[in-house]
Parts: structure tokens; sequence; C-alpha cells
């Protein structure tokens, strides 16, 4: 058993739940399923996704980043541009498979008051992802 900051024993995380939590909290942000959702249906350039999602380029880049970083989203080089697409076609059985999650749980999610629309951050913002 591991230590925690207090000295209380605690159960060591199993390294196969530390990863899954890493994948969790890379998909965690509204961005970064946006994106997802637009590379599953064919590579796009990130001047595409900026036109797509609305959003500024530092901030489609940085999620597109992360994204590569975590080995979900890979780049091919052409000419000047770079053009994403999904790294793995098994993202797209876990995104099936979160939207029958969602539907059977009906707005239990949404309302979830921890992680739900209209949660607040540890510094009392509100959040409306």
């Amino acid at each position: 058993m591991a230590m925690n900051s207090t000295g209380d024993r605690t159960p060591a995380t199993p390294p196969d739940l530390v990863e899954a939590g890493a994948l969790f909290h890379s998909l965690s942000d509204t961005t970064r399923l946006a994106i997802v959702r637009r590379l599953a249906q064919g590579e796009a350039r990130v001047a595409d996704l900026v036109n797509q999602l609305e959003l500024a380029q530092s901030t489609v880049s940085g999620h597109v980043a992360c994204l590569r970083d975590c080995g979900l989203v890979e780049g091919r080089p052409e000419g000047r541009q770079v053009f994403y697409s999904l790294a793995r076609p098994e993202l797209l059985d876990l995104l099936a498979a979160a939207e029958t999650l969602l539907s059977a749980t009906g707005s239990a999610v949404a309302l979830c008051p921890n992680y739900g629309a209209g949660h607040r951050s540890g510094t009392g913002e509100v959040h409306d992802e």
C-alpha cells in the first residue's frame, strides 16, 4: 500500500486504471470530443476544424496536440499542411458505447452535480460545457 499526503495507507491504483483514467481525461473536454467526432467523418486540417468549430486556431491546435500526444489522433503531412485523422478505429467503438450509455441513463449524467452541465469548479465558476 502507498502512503498518501496525510500518512494514511491507501491502496495503490492499478496501472490499467491509471491508463484508463488518462484516456477518459483526454476525452473529458467538449472541444476535444467535438474534434474526435469531426475526425470520425474523415481527416481534417486545423484550419478546417477552426472553421467548423468556430474556435480560435490556438485553442484547436492545443486540443489537437493533446489528442495527438495521447495517441488518439495522428497527422499526415502534405506539403505545408497537416491532415489529422483518428489514430485508432477502436475510438469509434468507445464513442458508440458512450452514446448507448448516455441514451440508457437519460439526463442523469447531464444533471450530475459534479460533472454535468452547469457544474461548479473548485474556483466556484459555473461551467456550461
